[in-house]
């Protein structure tokens, strides 16, 4: 009986040092957060939800045998620099509140379940071990991938059906650049009963995950040729408010397409006269927007609030036109995600998706 209270103990004293311990800024609004500058945060990957996912993708890389092992820090958004074998995550993966506002104003929070966090980490890894023993500059490596030195493109058409690349990330990522097929082939390798020999049997993707895998037992061994433990952008340094952030952000996965929709929503919707008294189209979109927004962010794997967007200015033009539902409301919404989608894609092609990682 004493062994056991004392062990309810520790978890009582445990649990009020953790409430002690949180930040001021968590009961705070979202108003009132969006004021706080981001070095002020005071958010640390110790502690945080992402401590184990880091060290589970340790373990992924000693079950390789990669003695190899990147430095993680706390920064503004995804990314692993060029010329640090590093791992920048953002700050609202560090903290359930952050990422509440994260979700109340960009509608999503990439990579916040501990999956895609981990297809994220996987993929950024490639990058870093990538820049730590310099594969890139290899002849193999450049004969099976291309060159890295080749300028990422402001725009890229991916080939859905190829199956010449990996498919890991959404948006056929491996297809933008050489570095993000390497990245992209990596993250296939390394993850865990992958099965790669199977799911890519008969695919030309399947060279280059027996290169990697090739590749990577001639390295494992080896002392990185980079070691820096630089930290680019840390969120110490960083003195934007998280209402600069985001509205930076926001522009960024924002539209800015001056596309028509008119013909299309003419063939969805009705303004004839005599459904004028039938509901209006702008009301039936808003009613399933949400809806939408995720089955198209699945079909396209934009963001949501990219997708959002779009799905605001069909419904102002439905408004302007004064467009109504005049057929069986499971019929328009199917034809709707076809729509959305279909602009979402366009968006896509021209220029505005993201190559963030």
């Amino acid at each position: 009986m004493t062994s056991r209270r004392r062990v309810c103990d520790r978890h009582v004293v445990r649990s009020m040092w953790r409430r002690r311990k949180e930040p001021r800024w968590v009961e705070l609004s979202d108003e009132d957060l969006l004021d706080w500058r981001i070095c002020d945060l005071g958010v640390r990957i110790e502690g945080s939800p992402l401590e184990p996912r880091i060290e589970r993708l340790f373990q992924e890389l000693e079950s390789r045998k990669i003695r190899f092992r990147p430095h993680c820090w706390l920064s503004d958004d995804w990314f692993s620099p060029e010329g640090v074998p590093g791992i920048a995550i953002p700050f609202y993966m560090a903290h359930s509140r952050l990422a509440r506002l994260e979700r109340s104003q960009m509608l999503e929070v990439e990579g916040w379940t501990r999956e895609w966090c981990m297809r994220i980490l996987r993929h950024e890894v490639g990058h870093a071990i990538d820049t730590a023993y310099g594969l890139y500059r290899r002849r193999k490596w450049q004969a099976v991938f291309g060159k890295s030195s080749q300028p990422y493109p402001e725009d890229y058409q991916p080939k859905p059906y190829s199956k010449s690349y990996v498919r890991h990330l959404e948006n056929w990522y491996a297809q933008s650049h050489p570095d993000e097929d390497f990245a992209e082939t990596f993250a296939v390798w390394v993850k865990p009963r992958s099965a790669w020999r199977t799911q890519y049997a008969d695919w030309p993707a399947l060279k280059k995950l027996q290169f990697i895998d090739e590749l990577m037992r001639t390295i494992r061994d080896q002392k990185p040729r980079v070691v820096s433990r630089e930290r680019i952008d840390p969120v110490r340094k960083i003195r934007k408010t998280l209402r600069q952030h985001y509205a930076e952000k926001r522009v960024r996965y924002g539209l800015d397409s001056g596309y028509s929709f008119d013909r299309e929503l003419l063939r969805l919707f009705s303004d004839a006269p005599d459904h004028a008294n039938l509901p209006s189209a702008a009301s039936f979109l808003r009613r399933h927007r949400r809806e939408l927004r995720r089955v198209v962010a699945q079909w396209t794997g934009q963001y949501h609030y990219t997708i959002d967007q779009v799905l605001s200015e069909m419904i102002d033009r439905c408004e302007e036109l004064n467009l109504r539902l005049h057929r069986a409301e499971r019929v328009v919404k199917r034809d709707a995600q076809v729509m959305l989608t279909v602009q979402t894609m366009n968006y896509l092609h021209s220029g505005h998706h993201k190559i963030a990682l």
